[in-house]
């Protein structure tokens, strides 16, 4: 394959600058260690003339109402590793790269089983921690020309907004873009962080730097890994709507008949059974599955549907390895899950926000490179596939988060009802997946 070739590369700034400042929330400040969160969309539509202009012009526009997001953290040293955590809107800039690649094809990356390995370079590269922030942009925009399509490939720190918040910018960058002439928003953002009463705003927390190891293809591990160990490879799975609902009724008739496992609960709940069957754990062995969910719409009063930043908690669901497989496996590890997410209450999440400024604890890489569990990120609900920049809709979105493998990102699919899962895995893992019986019988072509 031929390599991602750089044609121009430049800093697009909002209209106008405002010098805000943001404090952030423990929502926010939980994912100063992490790595950026990258998505990207796929249009089968060759580049026309004035095309890369009119994506400049557009984001500059839509900036003025994202303004964060052309700013940069500041971290504020108090005391010996005490420090507090902010976004200035300083209008420093997003980075915006045009790029493009020979002999690739749309359908190079659509029809292959795997993430084609080149796909991870459609994805502007910064930092390597989110709290480099300081210094880095926080949003970056690489737009990959194809033999006939185009990649916009997004990278945006972790810290300033989560998936909902990406998928709220990129909307309305698309709306204004494909809506030249009009300047206004359907959806407008909300950019003060949510703090409850008497919560003292910049909050003050233990903080050190901390080195990691970046890999060639952007992923990041702890020092102490061994790459031979890593040999993550990336597959797409697709799951129709009817298979998905097949799926839902047979977890449900085996549940106690006052509780609803949702679609998405049964579906992750059988890829979980099928990495721990094809992980061949022993069956006296924990193996966990952590995901996050949104608190936006479970608080009372509910936070306003633009809120533009980290609406979640991530928790986890651990069972021992046999109770995953045994008969009904399936139907207790959704049980598990449902009964987790029902239990944050309005009062659970107050105060668990409590309990963080009380005992701060930043996600770190370590965390997530426990070869016992998987990490589920992103969302069905979001909205991919309306995002026309003016020249049609996308054909496929991929992300590009590698953390050490064990990830999971859940996409829309195409078609109506139907979901999309990118997992990110050791390659043996993803090869003994797809020739599980048990699950590739939901997994549609």
């Amino acid at each position: 394959m031929d390599a991602v070739q750089v044609l121009s590369t430049d800093i697009i700034k909002a209209p106008k600058s405002s010098d805000k400042k943001i404090d952030l929330t423990p929502w926010d400040l939980q994912f100063l260690y992490t790595l950026s969160n990258k998505k990207g969309l796929l249009y089968h539509h060759p580049l026309v003339a004035n095309q890369i202009q009119q994506l400049k012009h557009s984001l500059s526009s839509v900036l003025e109402f994202f303004q964060p997001l052309a700013g940069r953290l500041k971290i504020m040293e108090h005391r010996d590793n005490i420090i507090s955590c902010s976004v200035i809107c300083n209008n420093a800039g997003v980075l915006f790269i045009h790029a493009a690649v020979k002999n690739i094809w749309v359908v190079d990356i659509l029809e292959s089983i795997y993430v084609p390995s080149i796909v991870s370079l459609f994805f502007p590269f910064i930092g390597v921690s989110n709290y480099e922030g300081t210094s880095q942009p926080l949003l970056a925009i690489q737009v990959t020309e194809l033999v006939d399509g185009i990649f916009i490939g997004c990278n945006v720190n972790h810290v300033v907004v989560d998936g909902d918040s990406l998928w709220h910018f990129i909307n309305s960058w698309a709306e204004i873009s494909r809506n030249s002439c009009h300047r206004q928003l359907s959806k407008l953002p909300m950019l003060e962080r949510w703090f409850p009463n008497d919560i003292q705003h910049s909050i003050q927390f233990s903080f050190t730097m901390e080195a990691q190891k970046i890999h060639s293809d952007g992923s990041s591990s702890s020092p102490s890994d061994d790459d031979e160990e890593l040999n993550i490879s990336e597959r797409i799975f697709h799951f129709k709507k009817e298979k998905i609902l097949q799926l839902k009724s047979k977890v449900n008739t085996h549940i106690d008949s006052t509780i609803k496992i949702s679609s998405l609960q049964a579906l992750l709940t059988h890829v979980w059974c099928s990495f721990v069957r094809s992980k061949q754990f022993d069956p006296h062995e924990e193996v966990h599955n952590r995901f996050a969910i949104g608190v936006g719409p479970r608080l009372h009063p509910p936070l306003p549907k633009g809120y533009f930043g980290n609406t979640i908690i991530t928790c986890m669901v651990t069972m021992k390895a046999g109770e995953l497989l045994k008969e009904g496996g399936v139907c207790d590890g959704a049980w598990e899950m449902n009964k987790l997410i029902a239990s944050y209450s309005n009062e659970k999440i107050k105060n668990h926000y409590e309990s963080w400024l009380k005992n701060p604890n930043l996600i770190r890489f370590n965390d997530i490179a426990n070869n016992n569990f998987l990490l589920i990120s992103s969302s069905p609900h979001f909205d991919v596939y309306d995002n026309d920049f003016g020249w049609g809709k996308p054909v496929a979105v991929r992300s590009s988060n590698k953390v050490n493998g064990l990830v999971i990102s859940v996409f829309v699919g195409v078609e109506e009802g139907s979901i999309d899962l990118q997992l990110c895995l050791p390659y043996n893992i993803l090869e003994a997946m797809g020739n599980d019986l048990d699950f590739t019988n939901v997994v549609s072509k």
